[in-house]
């Protein structure tokens, strides 16, 4: 298991920007999937970006693809998540993940998380 902390909600107006950071520590996070998922109010958690452990292949759920870009610096143990124009429809609890071998959109197979950080997107 490797230990994610996020960073970096809060509250923005309708066309800001936000940055997520998810640090991690405990294992070798070089070795690990990094995903970015939300989960609004009443609604079902869902993935946002995910970026690959070998080559650094990112996924992006269509709702922000062009909009949010997720990075890693393995150096860091650190994972962003720029997020742009944002809407309030982004409204949620964004939480980072941690998953081996390969990436997936499924939640339920990732295995490590984080406590969550609060997006608020005001109209």
């Amino acid at each position: 298991q490797v230990q994610l902390v996020e960073s970096g909600g809060g509250l923005v107006q309708a066309g800001g920007s936000l940055r997520l950071s998810c640090a991690a520590s405990g294992r070798t996070f070089s070795n690990y999937n990094m995903g970015w998922f939300r989960q609004a109010p009443g609604k079902e958690c869902e993935i946002v970006a995910a970026i690959s452990w070998t080559h650094g292949t990112t996924y992006y759920a269509d709702s922000v693809k062009g909009r949010f870009t997720i990075s890693r610096d393995n150096a860091k143990n650190t994972v962003h998540l720029q997020m742009n124009s944002l809407k309030p429809e982004d409204t949620a609890v964004y939480y980072c993940a941690a998953r081996a071998g390969t990436t997936a959109t499924n939640s339920h197979l990732w295995s490590s998380w984080g406590q969550g950080t609060q997006v608020t997107v005001s109209s």
